[in-house]
C-alpha cells in the first residue's frame, strides 16, 4: 500500500511540476496574499488621515487645540473652513474623513460655566478610521475642559495633586490583552491570510481531483492504486500537503518570528494549528468533490464555503451575536474553528483543552472524505467528464 501510494505521489509531483496553474495557486499567490497584507497594514494603524477645523471661535485656546489635534498619530489637520457647509461638502468629496466645529464665544461659555458645545463630524462608512478619528476627536473635547479647568484652579490656589484628582478623581488602568499596541496588522492579517490560504487549498484540491476526470486520466491514476480510491486520494493529496504545510509554516514562522506578532501559545501549539488547517481545508476540497462530482460544481461549492468563511469565522462580527441558525451553521466551516483555536490559545494564552471541540472538528473535517470515498470512486470509474 504505501509502495503505490508513493508511486502516485511521485506521478503527482510530475502534475504539479508539469502545470503552471499549481506553482502560481500553491506557492506565488499565497506568498503575494501574505506579502500584501502585512505590507499594506505594516505600519499597524492609519496615520495622519485628514480632518478639517470650523473654528468659529478663534481664540488661542481654540488653536492650541487644533495644534494638539494635528500631533495626533491617526489625525493630520489638512484645512480649516469658515463654515460647517464648507467642511460638509469637503467631508462628501472625500476629501476629509472628519471635522470639529467651535461654535462663536465658545471659550467665553466654558469659562463662565455655561456648558458650551462643539461638535465633531465623521464619516463612519470605515469603521476604522471612524472609531479612530472619534476618540481623537472626543480626546481633543475632553482636553480643552480639562485646560480651563486646571487654569481655574491654578487661579484659586490648588496644588498640581488637588487640580488632577479634581479633573480626574478615578484613574483608569488599560490592559489591552494579546494585542496590547492595537496593532490592526495583527488583528486583520492572523485572519484574512489564513482564510485566503484555505481557500487556495479548497480549490486545489478540488480542481486536482476533478482533471483527472476532465482530461481522462481517472481510470489510469486509480489502477495505479490497485482500484483502491483511499491510497489514489492519499498518493495524489500527499506531495499537495508537503507544500501547503510548508507555505503555512512559512507564513507562521515569516509574522510570529520575522514581524514579531504576540503568540501567547507557544510555537508548538500555533505549528499544530497550522497543519491541522492544512489538513482539514484538503479534507474538505476532497469531501466537496464527493458532495458533487464534477470540476465546476466542487470548485464552485468550495468557492463559496470560503467567501462565507469571511463572514462567519467571528474576526470582524462575534458568533455568539449571531442569529441562533447561523451560529449552529458556523461549525461547518474550518475557518471558524481555526480562529476559535487561534482567539484562544495562541491570541489568548488560553489551555489547549479549553477548545478541544474545536480542534475535534478540524479533526472531522480531515477525515471527512472516508464519507464519500465510494462515491468518488463510482465517479472515477464511471462518470465521463462533460464540459
Amino acid at each position: 500500500m504505501l509502495r503505490r501510494i508513493l508511486h502516485i505521489s511521485r506521478r503527482e509531483v510530475g502534475l504539479l511540476i508539469g502545470n503552471p496553474i499549481y506553482m502560481f495557486c500553491m506557492v506565488l499567490l499565497p506568498g503575494f496574499v501574505v506579502v500584501f497584507f502585512t505590507t499594506m497594514m505594516g505600519a499597524g494603524q492609519p496615520k495622519s488621515m485628514p480632518v478639517g477645523v470650523v473654528d468659529a471661535d478663534n481664540t488661542s485656546t481654540t488653536r492650541t487645540l487644533t495644534r494638539k489635534l494635528d500631533s495626533f498619530q491617526s489625525t493630520a489637520v489638512t484645512a480649516h473652513y469658515n463654515s460647517v457647509t464648507e467642511a460638509r461638502k469637503a467631508m462628501q468629496r472625500n476629501e476629509i474623513y472628519a471635522f470639529i466645529y467651535f461654535p462663536a464665544h465658545t471659550i467665553d461659555e466654558l469659562l463662565s460655566s455655561r456648558q458650551p458645545k462643539i461638535s465633531f463630524y465623521y464619516s463612519n462608512a470605515c469603521i476604522t478610521s471612524g472609531s479612530l478619528l472619534f476618540k481623537d476627536l472626543k480626546t481633543i473635547a475632553t482636553l480643552g475642559s480639562a485646560a480651563v479647568g486646571s487654569a481655574t484652579l491654578s487661579a484659586m490656589g490648588k496644588t498640581d495633586s488637588e487640580i488632577a484628582t479634581f479633573l480626574q478623581p478615578i484613574i483608569i488602568d488599560l490592559h489591552p490583552i494579546g494585542n496590547p499596541t492595537t496593532d490592526y496588522n495583527v488583528y486583520l492579517s492572523t485572519s484574512l491570510i489564513p482564510a485566503c490560504l484555505m481557500l487556495f487549498i479548497f480549490l486545489i484540491t478540488a480542481y486536482s481531483i476533478g482533471t483527472e476526470q476532465k482530461f481522462g486520466r481517472s481510470r489510469e491514476w486509480l489502477a495505479m492504486a490497485g482500484d483502491n480510491i483511499g491510497i489514489a486520494l492519499a498518493g495524489k493529496l500527499l506531495p499537495q500537503f508537503a507544500v501547503f504545510a510548508t507555505v503555512m509554516c512559512s507564513y507562521l514562522i515569516y509574522i510570529y518570528g520575522s514581524l514579531g506578532f504576540p503568540n501567547a501559545g507557544g510555537p508548538v501549539v500555533t505549528l499544530i494549528l497550522g497543519i491541522l488547517a492544512v489538513l482539514a481545508a484538503q479534507g474538505f476540497g476532497t469531501f466537496a468533490f464527493g458532495v458533487a462530482p464534477s470540476l465546476r460544481m466542487s470548485m464552485s461549492i468550495c468557492s463559496l464555503w470560503a467567501a462565507l468563511s469571511f463572514s462567519v469565522m467571528g474576526a470582524t462580527f462575534p458568533i455568539s451575536a449571531m442569529p441562533p441558525a447561523v451560529e449552529a451553521l458556523t461549525y461547518l466551516f474550518p475557518m471558524r474553528h481555526y480562529f476559535a483555536i487561534y482567539q484562544s490559545c495562541v491570541f489568548g494564552g488560553s489551555n489547549p483543552a479549553d477548545v478541544w471541540p474545536d480542534f475535534m472538528f478540524l479533526l472531522l473535517f480531515a477525515i471527512s472524505p472516508i464519507v464519500m470515498l465510494h462515491r468518488i470512486g463510482k465517479a472515477t470509474r464511471e462518470w465521463v467528464y462533460m464540459p
